[in-house]
């Protein structure tokens, strides 16, 4: 039960912080508010109500018995005082009767409490508070005539209550405002530090990182810039240090080359050259590979124009191409193209047949490459993404290959906070499905 009512709870509540913390904030501002609105309508506005309305009846009543007991002199002198000294208008209208249409509203605190009084003191009656806006229409039979009183609505309701909801809800307002304002400043440096986060990730150039904000969030952004620039100076040093094998490794494989062309055997001159120019091809995949981490700069481009050139490229009737028109996408372009080459040569290396297809889903780009070959078995669909893993076992690898096209792939996808997944194609082959988040 209380783990249903915690995922209920989880899937209501707002997943960003700004609204969280807001709520932390307004919900005990409008509970605390409601709570003293109840309390005052309950204990001080209706029960003044309530006195009003007595202490009006019992003039009214007053007013009856007197007139039951005058002369019509003194009736006539009762009627000029109290209409000069209660803020009423009295008169008699003579051989009638109360009117037969129910205006009383069963809702209205108003009517409902006068309805009370005057059945406790009066036998018929009929009291109009709608038709006119500060006045009521109040008429009491009285023997054959009716007594028709006109009376403030002052007199039974007090006025306050719009004053009182009025300091109660704009105090609340003005507090939830200036909370929102507070929130907003201390939740910008934390998505700051989270965007620059996601750029870093991604392999993007990030600006001078400035942490700002509370202590806690400073200290989160300091550490990360650290961390950056340690990142950044171990890629550098990397690149530098691989720059350098490079330089000191073509040296002797140029003086190796030049030796061959001294040897008179041709067949091991063939050998030894197929065995160098294998090794200057896995100096310069590995040098790819390295620094791929990357220094392109992000753009805006169209994915599906990048596409369709990569396939046309093949001139290969066998790719069956199905894609949408104009899916843009924001990455590095270059490293895109270069793995999405990468895994249709493969594809176009092992099987006779290849469907590719691209779509978009809410807000991922959905790529898939399927094709007819040997396929990778099951067990092997984590190792081949690993540097110079080859199988050797299912599929008859070249040569040349030296096992970092799926490795560059894989690490292309990710660093753009995608995702790629290995499967079984319904054409026999494999099937790779790649996720791009737009």
């Amino acid at each position: 039960m209380f783990y249903g009512l915690s995922r209920l709870l989880k899937n209501i509540l707002p997943k960003q912080l700004f609204y969280r913390a807001l709520l932390i904030v307004a919900i005990p501002i409008i509970i605390i508010q409601i709570t003293i609105l109840v309390v005052f309508f309950d204990s001080l506005w209706i029960k003044t109500n309530k006195g009003l309305t007595r202490a009006l009846v019992g003039e009214i009543d007053t007013l009856i018995d007197i007139y039951n007991n005058e002369n019509e002199y003194n009736k006539k002198k009762l009627t000029d005082l109290y209409n000069k000294n209660f803020d009423f208008s009295i008169r008699f209208i003579e051989n009638t009767k109360l009117p037969d249409i129910k205006v009383e509203r069963w809702f209205s605190p108003m009517d409902r409490n006068l309805r009370r009084e005057l059945k406790s003191k009066i036998n018929e009656y009929w009291f109009n508070t709608t038709s006119y806006k500060e006045v009521v229409d109040l008429r009491i039979k009285f023997n054959d005539d009716v007594l028709q009183i006109f009376f403030p609505k002052e007199r039974i309701q007090s006025s306050s209550i719009r004053i009182f909801a009025l300091w109660i809800t704009l105090p609340a307002f003005l507090l939830i405002a200036i909370a929102m304002i507070f929130l907003k400043n201390q939740t910008r440096p934390i998505i700051k530090l989270a965007e620059a986060s996601e750029r870093f990730g991604r392999g993007e150039d990030v600006e001078e990182y400035r942490p700002s904000g509370a202590l806690e969030i400073r200290k989160a952004g300091w550490e990360f810039d650290r961390m950056r620039k340690r990142i950044l100076r171990h890629l550098n040093q990397r690149s530098e240090m691989l720059s350098g094998i490079s330089h000191d490794l073509r040296t002797p494989l140029t003086r190796i080359k030049l030796q061959l062309a001294f040897i008179k055997d041709k067949d091991i001159v063939k050998k030894l050259s197929n065995d160098v120019d294998e090794m200057e091809k896995m100096l310069n995949e590995y040098l790819q590979f390295s620094k791929s981490n990357f220094t392109e700069k992000s753009e805006k481009f169209n994915i599906s124009e990048l596409f369709s050139s990569i396939v046309k490229k093949y001139e290969n009737p066998s790719i069956v191409v199905d894609q949408e028109n104009e899916i843009f996408f924001n990455g590095r372009k270059n490293l895109i193209k270069r793995c999405l080459n990468n895994l249709i040569d493969n594809a176009s290396n092992f099987a006779k047949n290849i469907k590719v297809k691209q779509q978009k889903i809410k807000r991922n780009i959905i790529i898939f490459i399927e094709d007819d070959g040997p396929g990778i078995p099951l067990s092997e669909y984590e190792n081949v993404f690993k540097p110079f893993y080859k199988i050797d076992k299912s599929r008859n690898q070249k040569k040349s290959s030296v096992g970092l096209g799926l490795s560059i792939a894989s690490d292309i996808i990710k660093s753009h906070g995608g995702n790629i997944e290995l499967g079984k194609s319904e054409m026999g082959g494999l099937k790779i499905k790649i996720v791009l988040p737009v």
